[in-house]
């Protein structure tokens, strides 16, 4: 749909012919929204994301990000969106500054927009003042705007969040979706996140899709979820859909932005 930043259309992955990882999902995500995408561990989360940001190719179905098909545009996919991944990916012995400069080299950002680009985007998260000193000096909450400021480098229409506040305190958390709120209201940037804090998804998200063993069960907004779940909160109503035993972990990738990195590379030559 040409009003759609995420188009997704009957995708399915599987690996060694028998392990269906994701089973015919279908979703659209609109032009400047924030949409929420959750899921127990291993219910296909984070399979369906590298499918959307090229790390892993589809088994059939259609993608589209920002109009583009990965299959056959994956350059121009990359370059289209941002991304924070769950596990940090600074490097810590350089300068926040440094990080910022060394992204922007990545995604091809031209070097005469650089200094600039990378001013306004530390002083939105309010890291200027700190640009000299060495990430590994900084607290998670400091690191994790870092993040997300050089995500935004190359101006991306989409910016993927995979469980941007995990393990920071309720302040921290706060002081971060405030952020991302105004990237979203000021900037018109879609965000598509995950997260197993649920207040976070009630308080922000204005629609929201379920995944579970593979499969879409929930897609609709908040408010909608849960009266048809006839529970009190979001919380519940993702328990009652998804069960109460435990779950594995999805298998992910420890060097997921090296692989990105390696991948838009390729796609540039």
């Amino acid at each position: 749909m040409a009003d759609s930043a995420i188009s997704v259309k009957n995708l399915t992955k599987k690996f060694n012919h028998s392990l269906v990882a994701v089973d015919d999902v279908s979703f659209e995500v609109p032009k400047g929204i924030t949409f929420a995408f959750l899921g127990p561990n291993g219910a296909g989360k984070t399979t369906t994301i590298k499918m959307l940001t090229t790390l892993l190719p589809a088994t059939s179905g259609t993608i589209l990000v920002n109009g583009f098909d990965p299959r056959k545009s994956a350059a121009a996919v990359r370059r289209s969106f941002g991304i924070v991944f769950q596990d940090p990916s600074l490097d810590d012995e350089l300068t926040a500054y440094e990080n910022m400069f060394l992204h922007a080299g990545l995604y091809g950002v031209s070097r005469s927009a650089t200094p600039g680009k990378i001013e306004e985007l530390m002083k939105f998260v309010e890291l200027w003042e700190r640009k000299d000193n060495l990430v590994k000096t900084f607290s998670g909450g400091m690191k994790r705007r870092l993040e997300i400021a050089r995500g935004l480098l190359h101006t991306p229409a989409v910016l993927f969040l995979d469980e941007p506040t995990v393990g920071l305190d309720p302040q921290t958390r706060n002081h971060i979706w405030s952020y991302i709120k105004k990237l979203n209201q000021e900037r018109g940037l879609t965000v598509f996140f995950t997260t197993h804090y649920m207040d976070e998804v009630e308080r922000t998200a204005d629609k929201v899709a379920i995944i579970d063993h593979g499969k879409l069960i929930a897609n609709d907004t908040v408010a909608n979820i849960i009266a048809s779940s006839g529970t009190p909160s979001l919380e519940e109503a993702f328990i009652k859909l998804t069960g109460h035993g435990l779950r594995e972990e999805e298998a992910g990738s420890v060097d997921q932005l090296r692989q990105m990195a390696r991948a838009w590379g390729r796609g540039r030559r």
